[in-house]
């Protein structure tokens, strides 16, 4: 009997062995990928010591378990067993060590990998063949002996690289003829002028026209009959929206905020074309301090993509690419842009809703269409309590307001401003996984999860900062304005005049010298004295809003049609224009220049053609500039500026010998409300 359990006692110890083995191997596998996750929150701050902490107590265990089962495997082989409990509680400490530190590592690794998220690895991009709605294809098989426009940039997905997969596989080039052109907006021009009969251009193309009076009915005035995604990681399409990498988060850094408005929720197809809502910020966290602009979609800026970069409307760029609209604004603000960040607008009101609504002073009554673009919804003037459908109202109207654009990128700045100093309210976890689940899905980021995760440390500094009390903003906001003139403006590509807005060079150099000051690279300039009247409430200073005692615009090419040959002659010696006279007698009839062209752009003279019989040619090359005329600038004001009215211009320039000529000129012209009555006529008429 004694030798029966003997042998039964033998058989169990190596089973007992293989077990604490197998937990013992467990156990370092489990701790190990703990050890793994927790280095990846190295750069959270201080909650790394506690982190540290627990990475020692885990190296710890592994020791102290690590022999304690060398010591018990040792005395089995010499026959010493120790009771049956004790072996049990030995597996039981094993089995709980490898589930706390699994569940440790695999909490750690879903937050990096949701944290992660919020860099888009792959984007859908979308192409579409477009017509008139008066073109009688429906489907591309109808397609035959077309002229097709195309993007010529073969980096360009949706203007390119998707076309001619289309082309390849339904054999387009056999029976049709493929233009190439350099930008959509020459594209859509011809299709409107049917010079072309179809081209090829984002999905999303009613965004980047709808906003120009031409096109402000192009979703009926064109078709698409055919469209295709294709899926691809934005390393393989873009430099810029790439993950930053080598920038240290604790260092001062720009973030370059681009709002997408769309009926859509997430941003998981592409969204380059929508380029309405720009807020640059630079934050340095060494003194909590940031900049904040919100720049003027129709500002009048070189787009840096475009061949020889030309001005135009800053919108414009976006319709090419992340990376053309954030090479367009480092060029003219003349400042790096680390990061950038987009956001759906349709999310901006999840995302509001999940912090529980947000605290505005509204400047005034407002109402708008809400984020399906169905119904109204109305917000009041006043300290207010606004959920997610009323914030939109605030950050997307532009039409109610005085100053159009101008006055919403200030209002943007005040959501903005808002939700930041939401932040401190929000104490639930539930709430804080609602609010990033939110962001996930309506955010896209160059941002690493490591660079985002260490924010916390930034945080931290924040909420420890005296600026985190119940009556002061959480980050000292700097807000920026960039002051400027409304000009109509000859575009050259889409062959209208399209209202800009010409930006203040004046203005802009303040700007700059702000954002570089905050950044660190330039030194800050203390004011020793400033003014105030305590009877008078204080209004924190805006910087770039001026008064400024220039404006800056362009000099533009004036209407002649109507006008005799000497009154012509006249008008373009004041405007430093090169004129050839076809014909003699009578009045202008027609000129080889369109109105309202800028004249530096000019290339050789300007032909005017007189209603006179005679063949014979005159030409009028104007001397320098020796007279000035003020009322030529009034044709640039408004965006519904008639060809009638630039002639009583005209005619009140050649009758008053003694005016000053400012088209174009650097001189001192209005004061600064006047220059504030001309943004608001001009931005209050603005689509």
């Amino acid at each position: 009997m004694m030798a029966k359990e003997k042998n039964n006692e033998e058989k169990v110890r190596p089973k007992g062995r293989i077990v604490l083995t197998v937990l013992l191997i467990l156990a370092l596998l489990s701790g190990g990928f703990a050890i793994y996750n927790l280095f990846l929150l190295r750069n959270m701050g201080n909650l790394v010591k506690y982190f540290y902490f627990a990475i020692g107590l885990i190296i710890g265990l592994y020791i102290l378990l690590f022999f304690k089962v060398k010591v018990r495997l040792k005395r089995r082989k010499k026959g010493k067993e120790k009771k049956e409990k004790k072996d049990r509680g030995l597996i039981i400490c094993f089995v709980l060590y490898i589930i706390f530190t699994a569940a440790l590592g695999g909490a750690i690794a879903f937050v990096y990998g949701f944290v992660g998220s919020f860099n888009k690895e792959y984007v859908t991009y979308s192409s579409s063949l477009v017509t008139l709605s008066s073109n009688e294809s429906k489907t591309i098989e109808d397609v035959d002996d077309y002229r097709i426009g195309i993007l010529s940039d073969k980096n360009s997905v949706e203007g390119y690289i998707i076309p001619q997969e289309v082309i390849k596989k339904y054999k387009l080039k056999d029976n049709n003829d493929i233009v190439e052109y350099d930008n959509y907006t020459e594209m859509m021009a011809d299709l409107y002028a049917k010079e072309i009969d179809a081209l090829f251009i984002t999905t999303s193309y009613h965004s980047i026209f709808s906003s120009i009076d031409a096109y402000e009915n192009i979703d009926n005035e064109t078709k698409k009959i055919f469209t295709q995604e294709k899926k691809m990681k934005k390393v393989v399409t873009s430099k810029r929206e790439t993950s930053s990498k080598g920038k240290n988060i604790k260092e001062p850094f720009t973030i370059l905020l681009m709002g997408v408005d769309s009926t859509e929720e997430g941003l998981t197809k592409n969204t380059v074309a929508n380029g309405d809502s720009l807020v640059l910020i630079t934050f340095n966290p060494k003194t909590l301090n940031a900049t904040m602009i919100s720049i003027p979609r129709d500002s009048y800026v070189p787009i840096a993509c475009w061949s020889g970069k030309p001005e135009n409307k800053i919108t414009h760029a976006a319709a090419y690419g992340t990376d053309c609209m954030m090479s367009t604004i480092e060029e003219y603000f003349d400042i790096k842009i680390d990061y950038y960040a987009k956001i759906n607008f349709k999310g901006l009101v999840k995302l509001v809703d999940a912090m529980g609504g947000i605290d505005v002073e509204v400047p005034k009554d407002l109402c708008t269409d809400n984020s399906n673009r169905e119904g109204e919804v109305c917000i009041s003037q006043g300290y207010q309590h606004l959920n997610g459908e009323q914030a939109l109202v605030l950050s997307r109207n532009r039409k109610q307001l005085a100053a159009g654009d101008l006055d919403r990128g200030r209002n943007q700045q005040l959501v903005i401003q808002a939700m930041v100093n939401k932040v401190r309210t929000i104490k639930s976890a539930s709430k804080f996984m609602k609010i990033l689940d939110t962001i996930s899905n309506n955010f896209d980021t160059n941002f690493t999860a490591n660079q985002i995760l260490s924010f916390y440390s930034i945080a931290e500094d924040i909420l420890n900062n005296n600026l985190a009390k119940d009556d002061a903003d959480l980050v000292n906001i700097q807000q920026l304005y960039l002051q400027g003139t409304g000009q109509m403006i000859y575009d050259e590509r889409a062959r209208m005049v399209l209202w800009n807005y010409v930006p203040n060079k004046d203005s802009r150099k303040d700007v700059v010298n702000a954002m570089k000051t905050n950044l660190g690279l330039l030194e800050y300039e203390d004011k020793k004295t400033f003014s105030f009247s305590i009877n008078d409430e204080y209004e924190k200073q805006i910087v770039g809003y001026g008064p400024y005692n220039s404006n800056y615009t362009y000099k533009l090419v004036p209407n002649f049609v109507g006008y005799s040959e000497a009154v012509a002659r006249s008008i373009a010696s004041r405007n430093g224009i090169k004129v050839v006279f076809s014909g003699s007698g009578g009045t202008v009839v027609s000129q080889s220049a369109p109105v309202n062209k800028r004249v530096d752009k000019l290339n050789g003279s300007v032909t005017l053609t007189l209603s006179g019989s005679s063949k014979s040619n005159t030409t009028t090359e104007s001397s320098k500039d020796t007279s000035k005329n003020n009322n030529n600038n009034n044709n640039n004001k408004d965006k519904g500026t008639s060809s009638d009215e630039t002639k009583k211009d005209n005619k009140k320039d050649d009758e008053k010998d003694d005016e000053k000529d400012d088209i174009g000129s650097d001189d001192k012209t209005t004061s600064s409300d006047e220059t504030k009555k001309d943004e608001k006529s001009s931005n209050g008429g603005n689509n």
